[in-house]
C-alpha cells in the first residue's frame, strides 16, 4: 500500500514497510489477535535492519499499531506519524460490528463482506469520481487479503485499548495527517488526539479520504518530508505500518 509514497520520499527518507502477519511474505501463525503482536513484529524488523530508533508511523490500523509500539517500545520511537486514525477504543457498537465482520469472514472463507461493506468507506468522493486507477488499486489490495488475516485484524482492532494516556506520555514530535474527505475519522476524534500530544502538528490533505497516503501520495509525501526537515534529521528511517 505504501509503494505510491516511496518515490515521493526519495533518498531523504529510508521507508521501511513491514508485512503485517498474514500479508505479503509474513505468516499469520497461531498467536491470538493483538495489535501488540504487530508492534513487537515491527520492533523485530527494526532489529533485523540494525535500526535502533526510527520515526514510527502508520495509517488507519497502522496508526493503532504505532500507538501499541509506543506502549511497548517507546524508547525506540524518535517521532511518530499518525494518519487517518484515532486514539480511542471502539465503542461497543463498533466493536460488535468488527466481531461480526470477523465471524462472516471466517464462515464464508471470502472477503466479500469487506468488499461490500468496508471498501466503499475507504476512499473519498474525489477519488471515487476522478481517480479510477486508485479505486482499482485499493480494490486489489482489499481482495488480496486472506479471510483469515482480515478476521485476525478485525479481532485485534476490536480489542485495542484507549491510547490517550500513551500519547500524553509520548514527549516526542508527532505528525497527524488526515484526509479532508475521511468519512471514518471525525474532526472531533482528530482534535482529541492532537490535544493529547505534547508536540503534535496537524496536516489536512484536500481531496483525500481515509486512505490519504494512497489517494494523494504527493501531498502525503510532502507533509512527511516537511516533518522530517523540521526535526532536523539528516537522514531518517520511517517505519510505516
Amino acid at each position: 500500500m505504501w509503494e505510491p509514497l516511496r518515490s515521493e520520499l526519495g533518498s531523504d527518507v529510508e521507508l521501511i514497510t513491514p508485512d503485517f502477519r498474514g500479508s505479503g511474505g509474513a505468516a499469520l501463525g497461531s498467536v491470538a489477535p493483538s495489535l501488540d503482536v504487530l508492534a513487537d513484529d515491527v520492533a523485530r524488523l527494526l532489529d533485523s535492519r540494525g535500526v535502533e530508533r526510527a520515526i514510527i508511523g502508520g495509517l488507519s490500523m497502522g496508526g493503532y499499531v504505532t500507538m501499541a509500539f509506543l506502549r511497548r517500545h517507546a524508547e525506540r520511537a524518535a517521532a511518530i506519524v499518525l494518519a487517518d486514525t484515532k486514539a480511542s477504543a471502539d465503542a461497543e457498537p463498533a466493536q460488535a460490528n468488527r466481531l461480526r465482520i470477523a465471524s462472516v469472514l471466517e464462515a464464508e472463507g471470502s472477503v466479500r463482506v469487506l468488499v461490500d461493506e468496508v471498501l466503499p468507506t475507504l476512499t473519498g468522493e474525489t477519488t471515487k469520481n476522478d481517480r479510477a486507477d486508485v479505486g482499482r488499486f485499493v480494490t486489489q489490495l482489499v481482495e488480496a487479503i486472506s479471510p483469515a488475516t482480515a478476521a485476525w485484524c478485525e479481532r485485534a482492532m476490536a480489542a485495542r485499548p484507549d491510547s490517550f494516556s500513551t500519547l500524553k506520555q509520548a514527549r516526542i514530535p508527532a505528525l497527524v495527517v488526515v484526509g479532508e474527505e475521511d468519512a471514518l475519522v471525525s474532526a472531533a476524534e482528530t482534535r482529541l488526539m492532537l490535544d493529547a500530544l505534547a508536540d503534535g502538528r496537524l496536516v489536512r490533505l484536500p481531496k483525500a479520504g481515509h486512505l490519504s497516503g494512497i489517494e494523494t501520495p504527493s501531498r502525503f509525501g510532502a507533509a512527511v518530508l516537511q516533518f522530517v526537515s523540521e526535526l532536523g534529521f539528516a537522514r531518517a528511517s520511517l517505519a510505516d505500518g
